[in-house]
């Protein structure tokens, strides 16, 4: 018995460890969808986080928290562009308190094309990885002596409660103009193309399966004051699936001028949902404050769990704060790389 116990909860630290996590409000981590989204915006610095917290209703809350940020160069002979970034992720998971910290770099170059209307961008980004758990947070049967294992065991045969790994992974992405006022994009990516390590135990070779994503997104006018956005992206990982999508609609509150750089300042209200397959359904508000964005959503759980989790899921909030550096970086870099996400 206190083999199968063991086991079983191995597994499920590795399992957990070996699945990468995602936002519902998942177009607010670009460089988490796809590394060649660095740079694809209206500014030449964007710093952006969110937090999610989730199943508080079912189990020990998971709590998920990222911080990226992104600087523009425009070269000087060419209208190519360069982006430098960094993303930082960490998520606690479970009773365990399994974390993991994730410290990304990331650089993408912008190859521009027809007069800077349309963009070619590649990107790679890698860095540390730390993971770890705490092994007397876990409870076990009577065999066991209050998470400590059983009388001559050491940690129930985990080998190590800390391991650190390296962690690459490249994009491509195309962004471009059509009609009047109208951008889009669409990428691919490759994350965890390293295949590292990431067991606990020495005996076991579980390793990080590679992430194939396929992103997609477009900004419409579709009024003197209203922006319509839509996104999708398609995720492959170790013979899971996982499609998401969302549509925000925009309406500007208020918008003025500020003569000091000629830049128009909107405050704009924004409104909509996101859905993940056969997972979660997701109301979304947003408001934007001249450089500065807040997002709030909550998952509305309709997967197998719904009976547990009463359709209840988690909350989701996001900030984000974009613009320029100075009035020349905003010609050369925000009037050339047309955001295809405002936001």
């Amino acid at each position: 018995m206190r083999t199968i116990t063991a086991i079983i909860i191995l597994l499920a630290v590795n399992a957990t460890q070996a699945q990468d996590f995602t936002y519902s409000q998942f177009y607010e981590t670009p460089l988490m969808r796809n590394p060649a989204l660095a740079g694809i915006f209206n500014g030449n610095i964007r710093i952006q986080s969110a937090y999610r917290n989730q199943w508080n209703s079912v189990t020990v809350p998971y709590e998920t928290k990222s911080l990226s940020a992104e600087v523009t160069f425009p070269f000087e002979k060419t209208k190519d562009l360069l982006t430098i970034g960094l993303q930082v992720n960490s998520d606690i998971a479970g009773t365990s308190r399994l974390n993991r910290l994730q410290l990304l770099p990331v650089i993408s170059f912008h190859k521009a094309f027809n007069d800077e209307v349309s963009y070619l961008t590649f990107a790679t980004m890698g860095g540390l990885v730390q993971s770890q758990f705490d092994f007397s947070k876990l409870q076990f049967n009577d065999q066991f002596i209050n998470g400590q294992g059983p009388v001559g065991a050491t940690n129930a045969n985990f080998d190590k409660t800390n391991i650190s790994y390296g962690d690459a992974s490249t994009g491509l992405a195309f962004n471009s103009s059509m009609g009047d006022d109208h951008r889009y994009y669409v990428g691919v990516a490759c994350y965890h193309f390293l295949k590292s390590k990431v067991s606990f135990t020495d005996a076991d070779n579980l390793l990080l399966k590679k992430r194939w994503v396929t992103n997609a997104g477009i900004s419409l006018h579709t009024g003197d004051w209203d922006r319509t956005y839509i996104y999708g992206d398609f995720i492959m990982q170790g013979g899971h699936r996982q499609f998401l999508s969302g549509i925000l609609y925009s309406h500007v509150l208020k918008s003025y001028v500020t003569y000091a750089d000629d830049a128009e300042d909107n405050v704009s209200l924004m409104a909509g949902a996101a859905y993940r397959w056969g997972d979660a359904f997701i109301p979304i508000l947003k408001l934007e404050m001249k450089n500065f964005y807040v997002g709030a959503s909550y998952d509305i759980n309709i997967s197998k769990l719904k009976s547990a989790s009463q359709y209840r899921g988690g909350f989701e909030f996001s900030m984000a704060y974009i613009s320029t550096l100075n009035s020349i970086m905003r010609r050369s870099v925000a009037e050339s790389v047309g955001c295809p996400v405002r936001f």
